[in-house]
C-alpha cells in the first residue's frame, strides 16, 4: 500500500518511501503550503530516517527554499525552533510504529498542517513548479537546548529531591529528557537504553514493557519512571510502583495545572475530564492531532488539547511555577511529564492519580489486520444492531448508545465504554475501553481483543 496521510503525517513502509515519492511530497508541500523563512528538517533514530532526511532536504532546496538541518531532535523541539524562526518544518519519523515503516510530519510557520493543507499537498503532487535551487543548506545545533530552556525557566527547582527513572530505549529525545529533569533538581537513573530502534506505543503499552517497568521500580526505588515514543511527542509516565498512567489522565492533570479553561480532546479520551467542573468547556473531536488543532482554533480563552496517547498541545502562554511557558501548537511530551511530576512532588504520583475522577481507560490493538478488513468489520457493526448485540454479549455487556465520530464507540448499560477504530497509519485494529475501575478496564480490554479475533476469524470464513 502506497504511503498515505493518517492521524499525524504521511506514513508508509520504508521500501515505499522512495526518493521519488518523498521528493514529490516535499515539492508539493512547498508549492501548496506557506513555508515562510524556509524549511527546517530533523529526524528520529530509526535506521532509515537520516537517509530520508537528506532526500527531504535536497528536495526542499531544489524547490528554491532555505533549508536548515537540525539533525536528530524531538518533533516538538523541531517545531518550536521552526516556528520561532518563522519557518516551516519536516520531521522524518514513524513515531511509535515499527522500524520497517517511517513517515513525514509537515509544519507551516503556524504549526502542524491541517487536513485542508494535507488535501492541498495531495492535489499538488505531480504538478511541476520549476524554481531556482535555494542557497546552501545551513545547520542548527541549538534547537534541542532551546527546547530544554523553555522548561528550565518555567519550572526551576520544581523536581527537587525527586528520584526519576528514564526509560531511554531509542527515543531521539532521551538525552534531552535526562538533561531537563536534572536541571529541575531531580536525580536521574537511565534505564533500558538501546542501540536498536524500539517502537514504543504510549497509548497501548505492551504487557512485557509494563512488567519491566514494575520490575525497574522495585529494583531502583523511584518517584516515577518516564519516557517518550520514538520522536518525543508522546509521554510515558509511571507512578512510584511502575504502574503506567494513562496519557489522557496525564492530559487532565496537566490541563488543570496550566490553568486551562477549555480542553479539546478526541472521543477516545477518558470521560473524567468532563467530571468535577474543572473546565468551562470540553470539546470532543475525531482522533488525530490535526482534528484537535482544528478544535482548538475554533475555541477561545485558555485553550489546551491532548490525546489519549498523552501528547499535549498548549494554546496560550501559560505560567509555570517560576516563569512563563509559551504556547506550542504541536504534540509535546515534556510538558505533561514535567507538570505532572511537579504537581506530585511531596504527595506522590499514586495519590495524585487517585484524586482524579474514578474513570479508567485501557487500550491495545490487533496487529497485522488489513485496513480493509478492519473497516469492513467496524462498518458492519455500526449498521447492524443485532451484530453489535452479539459482539457485546461476548463482553458480558449490552448497548446503551453509540457514537460514530471516529470508528464505533459503544457505551454499555453498566457504564463501560468500548471503542473500535481502524488505525489511520498501520494495518491495525485499535480497541479503547473505559470503566469505573482499572481491573474492570483491563478485563474488558482482554475480552474485547478476544471477541475481535473471533469475529474477524468468522468473517474470513
Amino acid at each position: 500500500m502506497a504511503p498515505k496521510f493518517g492521524t499525524s503525517g504521511l506514513r508508509g513502509l520504508v521500501t515505499e518511501l522512495t526518493p521519488a515519492c518523498v521528493g514529490a511530497h516535499v515539492a508539493a508541500f512547498v508549492a501548496a503550503c506557506p513555508v515562510g523563512a524556509g524549511v527546517f528538517v530533523a529526524h528520529d533514530l530509526r535506521p532509515s530516517s537520516p537517509d530520508i532526511a537528506q532526500v527531504v532536504a535536497q528536495a526542499a532546496r531544489a524547490a528554491g527554499v532555505v533549508v536548515t538541518l537540525c539533525g536528530p531532535i524531538p518533533t516538538p523541539a523541531l517545531a518550536l525552533a521552526a516556528m520561532q524562526a518563522g519557518a516551516a518544518a519536516v520531521m522524518i519519523t514513524g513515531s511509535h510504529i515499527p522500524a520497517d515503516r517511517n513517515g513525514l510530519k509537515f509544519y507551516t510557520p503556524a504549526g502542524e498542517i491541517t487536513k485542508l493543507q494535507e488535501a492541498a499537498i495531495l492535489a499538488a503532487l505531480g504538478h511541476d513548479s520549476p524554481m531556482m535551487p535555494g542557497p546552501d543548506m545551513v545547520h542548527n545545533t541549538t534547537a534541542g537546548a532551546a527546547y530544554v530552556a523553555r522548561y528550565a525557566t518555567a519550572y526551576t527547582g520544581a523536581l527537587s529531591d525527586m528520584r526519576i527513572g528514564v526509560y531511554a530505549h531509542s527515543a531521539v529525545g532521551a538525552a534531552l529528557l535526562v538533561d531537563i529533569l536534572e536541571q529541575l533538581g531531580a536525580a536521574v537513573i537511565v534505564l533500558g537504553q538501546s542501540k536498536t530502534f524500539v517502537p514504543v506505543d504510549t497509548e497501548a503499552v505492551a504487557p512485557q514493557l509494563r512488567a519491566q517497568l514494575v520490575n525497574w521500580a522495585k529494583a531502583y526505588p523511584v518517584d516515577a519512571i518516564v519516557s517518550t515514543d520514538g520522536d518525543g511527542d508522546r509521554p510515558l509516565v509511571t507512578d512510584e510502583t511502575g504502574a503506567v498512567i494513562g496519557g489522557d489522565i496525564l492530559g487532565q492533570i496537566t490541563a488543570a495545572a496550566v490553568g486551562a479553561d477549555v480542553v479539546v480532546t478526541p472521543v477516545s479520551s477518558n470521560t473524567g475530564v468532563e467530571m468535577g467542573g474543572r473546565f468551562a468547556q470540553v470539546i470532543r473531536t475525531a482522533i488525530g492531532s490535526p482534528f484537535v488543532i482544528a478544535g482548538m482554533a475554533q475555541a477561545s480563552g485558555h485553550v489546551v488539547g491532548y490525546e489519549a496517547n498523552g501528547g499535549f498541545l498548549l494554546g496560550f502562554d501559560a505560567h509555570g511555577p517560576t516563569g512563563v511557558l509559551s504556547a506550542l501548537l504541536t504534540r509535546d511530551a515534556l510538558l505533561p511529564i514535567i507538570s505532572v511530576l511537579a504537581r506530585s512532588n511531596r504527595c506522590g504520583l499514586g495519590a495524585l492519580v487517585a484524586a482524579e475522577p474514578p474513570r479508567f481507560t485501557a487500550a491495545d490493538r490487533l496487529q497485522d489486520v488489513p485496513t480493509d478488513q478492519s473497516l469492513a468489520l467496524v462498518d458492519a457493526l455500526t449498521h447492524d444492531a443485532a451484530a453489535r448485540a452479539a459482539f457485546l454479549t461476548l463482553l458480558d455487556g449490552a448497548e446503551a448508545r453509540i457514537n460514530c465520530v471516529d470508528g464505533l464507540r459503544m457505551k454499555l448499560v453498566d457504564g463501560r465504554i468500548v471503542h473500535l477504530r481502524p488505525s489511520g497509519n498501520a494495518p491495525e485494529l485499535r480497541l479503547y475501553v473505559e470503566a469505573e475501575g482499572p481491573q474492570q478496564a483491563q478485563k474488558t480490554l482482554a475480552m474485547g481483543l478476544l471477541a475481535l479475533r473471533d469475529t474477524l476469524a468468522l468473517s474470513a470464513i
